[in-house]
C-alpha cells in the first residue's frame, strides 16, 4: 500500500458540492492498494503513519507524531498513487488494486484508523472528489509497504 502523506493546517474534501470530510491542524492522506496488498500491509502502513514523526517538537525538531499532537487525519482514496510512469506519456494503472480489492483495503484501513485515532474523516471511494489543503511547511512523505 502507498500513503502520500502532507502535513497540514487543514484540509477538506468536497463531493457533489458537499463537505464530506474536513480537519484542522493534522495530516491529509492520499492512501492508495496495490495489487496483491493485504490487511496485513493496511496494518503496517498505517502503524507507520500514526508514528511517523513529522510535527515539530519544543526544540523545532520534527520528533512528533499525529498521535502525540492529537492532530486531525483526512485519509482520501487515491489510486493513481499506484501508477505506472515508465514509459511513455500516458500512465498504466496496471499496479493499482482492483476496484473491489481497494474499496475493502481502504474502508479496512479506515476502520482501523478510527479505533487507534481519536480524529479520523475520510473522502469517498470512488467520487469525483474537490480537495483542498494549505500544506504546512511544505511537508510531504511518500510511505509504502512492499515497495513492488
Amino acid at each position: 500500500m502507498i500513503a502520500l502523506l502532507q502535513r497540514v493546517s487543514s484540509a477538506s474534501v468536497v463531493v457533489d458540492g458537499a463537505a464530506i470530510g474536513a480537519i484542522d491542524a493534522g495530516l491529509m492522506v492520499l492512501v492508495c492498494a496495490e495489487r496483491n496488498d493485504t490487511e496485513k500491509d493496511a496494518d503496517t502502513l498505517l502503524a507507520k503513519l500514526l508514528g511517523y514523526r513529522v510535527f515539530a517538537d519544543d526544540a523545532g525538531k520534527m520528533n512528533r507524531s499525529v498521535t502525540d499532537t492529537s492532530g486531525g487525519l483526512l485519509l482520501v482514496p487515491q489510486f493513481t498513487l499506484a501508477a505506472d510512469t515508465k514509459s511513455g506519456t500516458r500512465p498504466s494503472f496496471t499496479p493499482a488494486a482492483a476496484p473491489a480489492d481497494g474499496l475493502r483495503l481502504f474502508s479496512y484501513f479506515v476502520e482501523q484508523a478510527r479505533l487507534k485515532h481519536a480524529k479520523v474523516e475520510t473522502g469517498q471511494f470512488g467520487a469525483d472528489m474537490k480537495v483542498s489543503l494549505t500544506n504546512d511547511g511544505p511537508v510531504t512523505f511518500w510511505l509504502q509497504t512492499n515497495a513492488k
